[in-house]
This record gives structure tokens, sequence and C-alpha cells, in this order.
């Protein structure tokens, strides 16, 4: 089962799910990019569930429970992580960093113990969830954003610890900046000099390959660049990132 199933990475992964004969459920928010894919899906002869919701809305577990529930789920891959609220904390209402933690936080963790406890039952089955290297360090306008993603880094190596003696994989897949049709959406310069920008087909394929190597991977040969965002002066790191992200948004000026 794949959460933000629809385009992007998580396209990326049904399509070699599919290729590699796995039946599959997609979930995302938008219908029609949905169903492109998992029609695409079908051509590897397959068989695709979708179910077309938002995964912050207060039916989206029980409704994703309707559909999977007379199969079972070996692998979950949560790949439905997105800033929907990138503003200044103090410009933007709570209820909206609230639907950042939400799709986050929220439903991961509910999506996680619901699939979670039939793989630890089974004592085999694999959990993915797609992480950010946004977590890793204070950035403006992921103000919120990078703290969710900060606290699924922590999760998922908590997660690890508590299922390898069952054979059950945990693995969060750290991406940097990576050419997806959201990314591009947002009007994101992938052109900054020095920029490594990955491709969604390999970053899934990494994640896929590294899915029993966890408890974290991260992805798209940016292993340095994360090891130096663990330097203890923080000051120094958090401004030296925040001007390259000027850089990559299109903005001019560091404050």
């Amino acid at each position: 089962m794949i959460a933000g199933g629809s385009e992007g990475v998580g396209a990326e992964f049904a399509h070699q799910l599919a290729r590699a004969g796995f039946n599959l459920v997609l979930i995302a928010r938008k219908p029609d990019p949905l169903e492109q894919t998992a029609e695409a899906c079908r051509r590897s002869g397959v068989e695709v569930r979708t179910l077309a919701v938002d995964l912050t809305s207060p039916d989206a577990m029980e409704r994703t429970v309707a559909v999977t529930g007379d199969v079972e789920v070996g692998l979950l891959i949560y790949n439905a992580g997105a800033n929907t609220c990138s503003e200044q904390f103090l410009d933007a209402g709570l209820a909206d960093f609230q639907k950042v933690i939400d799709l986050n936080v929220g439903t991961m963790l509910a999506m996680v113990q619901h699939f979670g406890r039939p793989m630890r039952e089974r004592r085999r089955g694999g959990i993915l969830m797609v992480g950010s290297m946004a977590g890793y360090l204070g950035s403006e306008r992921h103000t919120v954003y990078g703290g969710v993603k900060a606290f699924g880094r922590i999760f998922a190596e908590s997660l690890w610890l508590e299922l390898r003696e069952y054979d059950v994989h945990v693995l969060e897949l750290v991406l940097g900046v990576t050419r997806t049709p959201a990314m591009e959406r947002v009007g994101l310069n992938f052109d900054v000099p020095g920029m490594r920008v990955a491709d969604p087909a390999d970053v899934a394929r990494e994640g896929l390959e590294q899915l029993a190597n966890g408890p974290v991977h991260v992805a798209g040969g940016n292993a340095d660049d994360v090891a130096r965002r663990n330097d203890p002066d923080r000051a120094k790191v958090v401004l030296r990132t925040h001007e390259f992200m000027q850089k990559l948004l299109g903005e001019r000026g560091t404050r």
C-alpha cells in the first residue's frame, strides 16, 4: 500500500513494485493522477485498488481500512508528507499548521499502527516512511514542517528497534531536493549551482533496495550534507543552509 502514490516518488514506487509483480493499493488526494498511475501499473498485470482521499480528513483512516480490509498488506509506504503550509509561523493560522501535523504525524502513526500490528503477528513485512532533509535543522517557512520531519526520523528509529526481532523491516528514506511535479509546481529553482537534484525513479529504487538496511537511509547522495547539518554550531549551520534555501526558492537576501 502506498499513501501518496499518485505522482512523483510515490508513483515511481508504484511502477517499480508493479513491474516486480506486487498488487497495489494506491491512496492519494487527487483522483485524476491517481487513476493514471493505477492504469499504468495495471498494464504490468497486477491488481491495483485506488482510494482518493485527503489524508488530513477525519475519515481518512476509516476509508483506508475499508478498502484494505480483505487483503494482506505486506509493505506500507507512507509517502504523503508535503509541507501544506509554507508560511512563517506567526503569519498563518494554527489550523493550517495542524494539517501539516495531521498529514505527517497523525495519519502516519494511525496507518503504521494499523498495518504494523498484523506484520508483527506474521513476523514479516516492511514499513517505509519518506522523510526529508528539512528534519535535520531549522529553516524559515519550515518551522512546523521541519519539526514533524525530525519527529518522523526519531519515530522510525524507535519503531525499527521494536520490530527488528519480528523480521519487519522499518526504514525512513530521507529525501533531498527531488524533481517531482509537486516541487515543480512550487517553483523551485533547480538550477542553483552545486545543488544536487535527485530523480524520483532513482530515489524510489534506492528506497526499495535499502528497505532491509534501516532505520534511516539518506537518498540521492546527500549523506555528507546531512552530516554537515549535525554540526554542533547550530547558528552557523542554520544560517548557511538558510542562504542556500533562499536561492532554491528564488528569493534574495537573508535575515
